[in-house]
C-alpha cells in the first residue's frame, strides 16, 4: 500500500472506510494521538472501547500477542483497534527481525476483515525486511507536517483549544518551532496563559517563543561556518540547560542544513521576500539562510546532512547516553578544513 498525509488518514476515516493496516511513522505524539483518536470514535463505539480497543508494545512477545488478539472477533462493536507500539524494536537482531517480519507478512497477506492493526514506529529502515513488509502490506502514515500546513494547524489547534491567535502570530509560531505540532501545542498552552483573553500576537510569540531551538540553530550556523567548536558547545550546553531533547536538536540542524543547500541554489540577486517563498519561511529567517548559505560550501553542507542522519539514526536505536552523540556531532560539523590544518600547509 502506498504512503499518506495524517491529513489524508483523517479523511479517508471520516468517510467510513475502515483501513486494516496502518503504519504510524514518527515521533510526534500530537498527530500520533490525533490518528488514534479518529480510528477509534470512527470504529468503535464508546461503550465497547475498554475491550475493543488495545495498546501492546512489541518487544518481548507482543507481537505474538496482538497477531493472536487480532483473529478474534470483538464482542458489541463492528471493529477492534489494535496498537502495537515500538515496532522499530523489532528490527534489532537479524534472526528476531526476519521472524517478526515473517509473521507481519503472514498476517497482512490475509488480515482479519474485523480488526483495525494500528502499528506504531519511531523510524524504520527501509532497507530492512521488515520495513519492505509494512511498505507492501499497510498503509504508512508519516507524523509530520510541511511548512506550507504548519500554521493552518497551529490557526486549527487554537479554534480547537479556544484559543485566540492572529494568522501571523500562528505562521510565526508553526516556524519557531519547526513546524512540530506537539511543540505547537505546548507553546499555545503557554502563550495563552501570558496572553490572557485577548488574541495572541506576533509580539507575544517573539516574547515567549523566538528563543525557542529553531532560531538558536541559525546562531549555530554562524559557528559552524567559522568553525568555532568552543562557542557551538556552549550553546548546545545552553539548549539542554533549557529543556531542549538531543532529537530534537539534531531534527532542528536537520532541518537548517536542507534550507542552507536550497537557499545555495536559488539565483543570485534573489531578494528576502522572494527566499522567503521559496523556501518556505518567513522573510526574515530568510534572509539569514541566505547569509549563512553563503558562507558554507556546498560540499560541507552536504557532508553535514549525512552526518546529521547518521546521528538521528543514533539517537533512535536508544544510545545511553544522547549527550555524547550530539557533542561528536558538533566535533564533527566544526572541523577544520584540509586547508586550514598545519599538515596541509
Amino acid at each position: 500500500m502506498a504512503q499518506c498525509t495524517v491529513e489524508n488518514l483523517l479523511q479517508r476515516v471520516a468517510k467510513g472506510k475502515p483501513i486494516l493496516a496502518i503504519v504510524l511513522l514518527g515521533t510526534d505524539p500530537y498527530l500520533r494521538d490525533q490518528c488514534r483518536k479518529a480510528l477509534i470514535e470512527r470504529f468503535v463505539p464508546e461503550g465497547a472501547r475498554e475491550w475493543a480497543v488495545t495498546k501492546i508494545s512489541a518487544p518481548g512477545g507482543g507481537l505474538q500477542e496482538i497477531l493472536r488478539r487480532a483473529q478474534i472477533a470483538p464482542m458489541l462493536s463492528p471493529f477492534q483497534v489494535l496498537i502495537l507500539q515500538d515496532v522499530e524494536a523489532l528490527e534489532r537482531g537479524e534472526e528476531t527481525a526476519d521472524r517478526a517480519a515473517e509473521a507481519l507478512g503472514g498476517y497482512l497477506d490475509d488480515p482479519a476483515p474485523f480488526t483495525i492493526l494500528v502499528m506504531e514506529a519511531k523510524a524504520l529502515d527501509g532497507r530492512k525486511k521488515l520495513s519492505k513488509v509494512l511498505s507492501a502490506g499497510a498503509l504508512v502514515v508519516e507524523l509530520t507536517v510541511s511548512s506550507a500546513d504548519g500554521a493552518a494547524l497551529a490557526l486549527e489547534m487554537a479554534r480547537q483549544m479556544g484559543i485566540r491567535i492572529a494568522p501571523e502570530a500562528a505562521s510565526e509560531l508553526a516556524d519557531a518551532v519547526n513546524d512540530e505540532p506537539a511543540r505547537v501545542q505546548l507553546e499555545l498552552e503557554k502563550l495563552s496563559l501570558f496572553a490572557a483573553e485577548r488574541e495572541i500576537t506576533t509580539g507575544d510569540v517573539d516574547s515567549l517563543v523566538v528563543s525557542a531551538r529553531r532560531y538558536t540553530v541559525w546562531r549555530l550556523a554562524e559557528l559552524f561556518a567559522a568553525r568555532d567548536r568552543g562557542t557551538a558547545l556552549d550553546v548546545l550546553e545552553s539548549l539542554l540547560r533549557e529543556g531542549e531533547q538531543p532529537a530534537g536538536i539534531i531534527g532542528a540542524l536537520s532541518w537548517m542544513y536542507r534550507k542552507l543547500i536550497e537557499a545555495r541554489e536559488l539565483p543570485p540577486g534573489t531578494s528576502q521576500f522572494q527566499a522567503a517563498r521559496e523556501l518556505s519561511m518567513r522573510p526574515e529567517t530568510a534572509a539569514i539562510a541566505l547569509a549563512q548559505a553563503r558562507k558554507i560550501p556546498r560540499e560541507q553542507l552536504l557532508a553535514g546532512i549525512s552526518i546529521l542522519a547518521e546521528a538521528d539514526s543514533t539517537l533512535k536505536s536508544g544510545v545511553p547516553n544522547p549527550r555524547v552523540t550530539l557533542e561528536f556531532v558538533l566535533a564533527q560539523l566544526t572541523k577544520p578544513a584540509a586547508s586550514d590544518r598545519p599538515e596541509a600547509r
